[in-house]
C-alpha cells in the first residue's frame, strides 16, 4: 500500500510540478494537521505540558501531605509550598523551552537538563520535566545523526539521575505509595524523622520512568528522521530522473537539429549549387547554343523540383502530425537515389566527371544505398564550388567483400572558389560514414587537387558497437 501511495503521488506531481518529501512521506489525519499547522502543534504541546503539570501537581500536594502524616516531613516546614511551586514551576518553564526544540534542539535539551537538576535540588521534585526532557530529545533524534542523539539521550540520564539519586524527595514510587496514606492532615505523625529515609528502590522507579520516557522520545524521533531521510531519497531519486529525463530530450532535440541541419545542407548546398552552375551555362550559351541552353534549363527545373520536393520531406517530420492526418512515409532522403543521374546532373552543371563503378550492384541495405547517393553529391558538389574549370574528376565505386568504397578525386580548379566554406559537408559525410561503422578519408592530394575516399562496411552484425567521430578541423571544406 505505500508503495502504490507513492507512486500514484509521483504521477500526480509529474503532471503538476516537482516531487516534495510531503509528497512522499505517508502522514494520517494527525500528522497532516501538525505538518500544516505547526504553530498550533507547539501550542498545543505547551498546553499538554501545562495541564499535566497541574494535574500531577495535585498528586505530589498529596503525597507531601501523606509523607507529613507518616512523619517524613516536619509539619512546620513549608515542604508543601516549596514542592508545588517547583512542580508548577518547572512544568511552566519546560513548556516555554519546548517552543524552541525545533530550531535549537541541543540548546533546549541543555537547557532542560540544567532546570532538572536545579529543581532536584532546590524542591526535591523532577515534576513533569522528564516528560519535557523526553519532548527535547525526540527533537535531537528526529533533527541530528543518531551519534549525537544517542550521546545527548545517555548525558541527560546519567547527568539527571545522578542528581535524582542525590537530592529526590517525591518521586514515583512516592506518589503510588503515600499520596493516599490514610493519615489524616494535621494528626501527629506517626513517627518522627529528622529527614525522608533514602530507598535505592524507590529512587530505581522514577530512574526507570525516566530511563523509558527518553527510550520512547529517542524511539519516536529516530523513526522521524528515517522517513524524513527516506522521503528526501525518494525526492531527490524523482529530481534526478527528471533531471536526465530533460537532459535526454535535450540531446534527442540536439541530435535532431543536427540531422536536419545535415539534410538541409545536403538539399541547399547540392542543388543550389548545381542549379547556380546550370543557370550560368544557360545564360551562356542562350545565344550561340540555344539548344544546351534549353536543356540546361529544363535540368535547371528538375534539380529546382527535386530540392523543393527534398526539402519538403526533411520539413516535413517537423511538423506535428494531427490526430487523422497521415505521417509521411519513409525518411528525410534525397529524392534521387540513381548514381547515374546525379553524376548525369553534375556534368551537366560544367564538371568533367569520369565515373566507374556505378553499375556495381550495392548490398540491400538501403542507409548504406543512401549514404553512397549523399557522400557522391557532396564530393562532386565540393568540386563543383572549390575548383571549378577542374580539367577532371573522377569517380569510382568498388564493391569488396565487406565493404564498398567510394572515391572521389579533381585535379584542382583553374578559376577562382566560391570561398573556405563551413566544414559541414566533410563532418556530414563522417557523421553518415561512422553510424553505418565505416570511415572517411579527405584531403589535398600530392599532385593537385582534392580526394575524398569513403569506406562503408555492410556485413556488420546489427549489435556492433559505432564509435562517432570527433569534431575536427576539416580544411576549410564544407
Amino acid at each position: 500500500m505505500p508503495s502504490t501511495s507513492v507512486a500514484t503521488s509521483a504521477r500526480g506531481t509529474t503532471d503538476g510540478g516537482a516531487l516534495t518529501e510531503t509528497d512522499v512521506q505517508r502522514r494520517g489525519p494527525l500528522g497532516r494537521l501538525v505538518e500544516e499547522h505547526p504553530r498550533a502543534a507547539d501550542a498545543a504541546l505547551v498546553a499538554g505540558v501545562v495541564a499535566l503539570g497541574l494535574v500531577t501537581a495535585v498528586l505530589g500536594l498529596a503525597t507531601v501531605e501523606g509523607s507529613t502524616g507518616l512523619g517524613l516531613f516536619r509539619p512546620d516546614e513549608p515542604v508543601a509550598q516549596v514542592v508545588v511551586t517547583a512542580w508548577l514551576a518547572g512544568a511552566v518553564l519546560g513548556a516555554a523551552l519546548l517552543l524552541a526544540r525545533r530550531s535549537r534542539p541541543l540548546v533546549v535539551t541543555a537547557a532542560l537538563t540544567a532546570l532538572a537538576v536545579a529543581s532536584l535540588a532546590a524542591a526535591g521534585v523532577l515534576g513533569v520535566l522528564g516528560v519535557c526532557l523526553a519532548c527535547a530529545v525526540h527533537a535531537v533524534a528526529a533533527s541530528r545523526p543518531p551519534r549525537t542523539a544517542w550521546l545527548t539521550c545517555g548525558s541527560v540520564l546519567v547527568v539527571v539521575t545522578v542528581a535524582m539519586w542525590w537530592w529526590q524527595d517525591i518521586g514515583l514510587a512516592e506518589i503510588l505509595l503515600w499520596s493516599n496514606s490514610g493519615v489524616t492532615p494535621g494528626s501527629d505523625p506517626v513517627r518522627d524523622l529528622a529527614e525522608p529515609p533514602f530507598s535505592p528502590g524507590r529512587r530505581s522507579a522514577s530512574v526507570s520512568l525516566l530511563l523509558a520516557l527518553l527510550l520512547l522520545g529517542m524511539a519516536t524521533g529516530s523513526g522521524a528522521r528515517s522517513r524524513r531521510l527516506h522521503a528526501e531519497d525518494l525526492a531527490e531519486r524523482y529530481r534526478a530522473m527528471a533531471r536526465d529525463r530533460d537532459q535526454s530530450a535535450a540531446l534527442a532535440r540536439a541530435a535532431e537539429r543536427t540531422r536536419i541541419a545535415r539534410e538541409m545542407h545536403d538539399v541547399v548546398a547540392h542543388s543550389v549549387s548545381v542549379m547556380v552552375a546550370l543557370s550560368d551555362g544557360a545564360g551562356a550559351a542562350l545565344d550561340r547554343a540555344p539548344d544546351r541552353s534549353r536543356e540546361a534549363l529544363q535540368e535547371l527545373s528538375r534539380t529546382g523540383r527535386e530540392a523543393l520536393s527534398d526539402m519538403q520531406r526533411v520539413l516535413g517530420v517537423l511538423d506535428p502530425i494531427d490526430e487523422g492526418a497521415q505521417a509521411p512515409e519513409g525518411p528525410a532522403e534525397p529524392t534521387v537515389t540513381d548514381l547515374a543521374t546525379v553524376v548525369a546532373r553534375f556534368r551537366a552543371a560544367g564538371v568533367p566527371v569520369t565515373a566507374t563503378g556505378l553499375d556495381v550492384p550495392l548490398p540491400e541495405d538501403t542507409s548504406l544505398r543512401l549514404a553512397v547517393v549523399r557522400v557522391v553529391q557532396e564530393a562532386l558538389t565540393n568540386v563543383l564550388r572549390h575548383a571549378p574549370g577542374t580539367p577532371d574528376a573522377q569517380v569510382e565505386v568498388r564493391r569488396g567483400a565487406d565493404a564498398v568504397e567510394v572515391e572521389v578525386r579533381d585535379a584542382g580548379g583553374t578559376r577562382p572558389g566560391a570561398g573556405g566554406g563551413t566544414g559541414r559537408g566533410i563532418l556530414g559525410m563522417r557523421e553518415r560514414a561512422a553510424l553505418l561503422g565505416g570511415s572517411v578519408e579527405a584531403g589535398p592530394r600530392a599532385d593537385g587537387g582534392w580526394a575524398v575516399r569513403v569506406v562503408l562496411p555492410w556485413g556488420l552484425r546489427e549489435d556492433t558497437p559505432v564509435d562517432l567521430p570527433e569534431d575536427e578541423d576539416d580544411g576549410g571544406v564544407p
